[in-house]
């Protein structure tokens, strides 16, 4: 099979990273690998052909080389690490922007919203990783000047990786087409990101990678924590938080050096958003776990790089919201026409993607039915995406549902609880108006529509009877 030039080097990657991670030091293949030899054989045959011309692959001695990761001397700018593993480390990076500059702000979100008890369990490392060392030391005195309560409590600490470390920036491939200065910026990145994680690695049990701009939700630690009740008996890789870039993206602490490893490997291959897919998919962790509402927003109106204008914004973040939804089982009907595989089943999971239904009539419905009968107590639904913005319920009611017959797979009841705004649905407090715990929650289209239905996300918060 022929490919492009641009298509191979992307596979080629892609399987150069599979065949290092089987060939890293004390890698073995999990139990829940059942492709982990498939990767091994493909990656070795497939290597030889994909590589550019006239590149040999590594040979076994470079790829399991994991001196510069072990040998790194660090420099402590602010603080020192905590006496006692932490539960979660939350980590990010910071070089001088030409244009804003947001981390003051961000450490203050980490700290404001979190309480004492999560905060003693947790700390924060920030790695400023500029190669001007008169703004590093800038940026240190300004965080101890403002946090020294925090740097005092050993749950922020200031770093600073020495660029004697770094690996060569100049001169490196241009994969992609990207102009020379965007390949050095995003591959000092990934070197910057690699020490981060690598530092941290012995810290905690588990480590949160977020960006040096962004805002957190309230007591976001303990929804992190639920989400990670969640999944207790699941095997993962990566657990998201957020859908953009790497911002809220959780990792096991262990899985660190390994990470941190890859990433220094292939710091010039690709940007690390791309890099954190294959680790994940390398790992074998197909699907995308991600958890909704988003618990970490971009704040920064100029990026890093250059200082451009950069608006991205994650559209389901909430800044206030009680904590991580309990979404209980629950079997999904429609009688709306699905497009592919969009199934009812991906607006209430956690898995990426969302039901996507055509054209709905009048009278059409979307229904959760509860294994076993629950006590609300709040629900948001939201439905379009900005995508395809027209996408939404244009006019709908939420309605709760009691009575189940058996018979009929149904509830035979019920009690509408209020109406779609601009295709979104949220209400509180349902526990003081609903006597009965509810067995099904139905989504009513009132008013035909030509535009299709996306149903992005149904979070669900529920409360023990009495």
């Amino acid at each position: 099979m022929r490919c492009s030039p641009k298509r191979c080097l992307s596979l080629a990657a892609a399987l150069l990273a599979g065949l290092l991670l089987l060939l890293l030091p004390g890698w073995a293949p999990r139990p829940q690998d059942p492709v982990a030899e498939e990767i091994r054989s493909w990656a070795r045959d497939v290597l030889l052909r994909q590589l550019e011309p006239g590149r040999s692959p590594p040979s076994l001695q470079e790829l399991g080389n994991t001196s510069a990761l072990r040998n790194i001397s660090y420099r402590y700018l602010a603080g020192r690490p905590p006496p006692r593993t932490r539960f979660l480390t939350v980590g990010l990076s910071s070089v001088k922007r030409k244009r804003g500059h947001y981390l003051l702000d961000t450490l203050t979100s980490i700290f404001e919203q979190s309480t004492n008890e999560e905060l003693d369990q947790m700390v924060v490392v920030v790695h400023l990783a500029d190669s001007d060392m008169e703004w590093n030391a800038k940026v240190a005195k300004d965080i101890t000047t403002k946090f020294p309560h925090h740097l005092l409590a050993s749950r922020l600490l200031v770093i600073h990786a020495p660029q004697d470390f770094y690996p060569a920036l100049e001169g490196l491939k241009r994969n992609y087409n990207d102009p020379e200065d965007r390949v050095k910026f995003r591959s000092k990145q990934n070197v910057d990101y690699a020490y981060l994680l690598n530092f941290a690695a012995n810290l905690s049990t588990y480590y949160l990678m977020i960006e040096d701009d962004v805002q957190c939700s309230r007591s976001f630690f303990t929804s992190v924590r639920k989400a990670l009740a969640s999944r207790e008996s699941s095997y993962w890789v990566t657990l998201e938080f957020s859908k953009l870039g790497y911002i809220g993206k959780l990792y096991h602490s262990s899985d660190l050096p390994r990470l941190a490893q890859f990433l220094l490997l292939f710091y010039q291959e690709m940007p690390c958003d791309w890099l954190l897919v294959h680790f994940r998919l390398l790992l074998t962790q197909k699907d995308v776990i991600r958890f909704k509402p988003s618990l970490f927003q971009h704040i920064g109106l100029y990026s890093s790089f250059q200082g451009t204008i950069n608006r991205l914004k994650d559209d389901e973040f909430k800044v206030d919201f009680l904590d991580m939804p309990d979404n209980p089982p629950a079997t999904l009907f429609t009688d709306i026409a699905i497009f592919e595989d969009y199934l009812p089943s991906k607006a209430y999971s956690t898995v990426e993607g969302y039901f996507w239904g055509k054209s709905p009539t009048a009278g059409s419905h979307f229904t959760l039915v509860f294994h076993q009968p629950a006590r609300i107590s709040c629900i948001w639904i939201h439905t379009g995406s900005p995508e395809r913005q027209s996408d939404y319920l244009h006019m709908g009611t939420v309605e709760l549902g009691i009575q189940w017959e058996k018979n009929r797979k149904a509830c035979n009841t019920y009690t509408l609880i209020g109406t779609f705004e601009m295709g979104n649905f949220e209400q509180k407090g349902l526990e003081n108006s609903r006597g009965s715990s509810v067995k099904c929650v139905r989504i009513q289209v009132t008013q035909s529509q030509s535009e299709w239905l996306i149903i992005r996300s149904i979070s669900i918060w529920t409360k023990p009877n009495p």
